[in-house]
Order: C-alpha cells, then structure tokens, then sequence
C-alpha cells in the first residue's frame, strides 16, 4: 500500500507538536503494514463517504480514505473527548 496526504493534513501535521508528528509517522508505518494493527484501533468513522478513523496517541487521531492500494490522509486532529 502506498500513501497521500491532503492539503489540509499535510498543514495539520507540521502544526501539530513534534511528539505528535514522530508518533502519526510510527502509526504511518503500521497502517502501510496492517491496517488491523492493534495500536492503530482503525474503525470506520462515516460509512457513508468511506472515512476511517485511526489512533495517533490517546489525544489525537487521523482521518483517512481508501482509494485503491493508496491510503488517503485527510485530516490529523486531537481527539474531541
């Protein structure tokens, strides 16, 4: 699998704190891997528009799509809980 980032996560990553950027880059690295690995707790978040939701650390989350053998970023956030 391959991976892209969006305009806007590509903002949100180099906004977001650097312990947050070397902690999505290592989540990175699992997705490409294994979309079920454990630490990534992936679930789909809108069935509808095909958005899943993955874990960065436990304040914070990525948001992606899939479109072929390409992982879509869309948006790196802090968790809203």
């Amino acid at each position: 699998m391959r991976h892209r980032f969006t305009d806007w996560a590509t903002y949100q990553y180099r906004e977001s704190p650097p312990a947050t950027q070397r902690a999505f880059d290592r989540r990175l690295v699992f997705l490409l891997r294994d979309l079920r690995h454990p630490s990534l707790r992936a679930k789909k978040y809108d069935k509808a528009r095909d958005i899943w939701q993955a874990r960065i650390t436990k304040g914070w989350r990525f948001y992606f799509s899939i479109d072929g053998n390409t992982y879509i970023i869309l948006s790196i956030t802090r968790h809203p809980k």
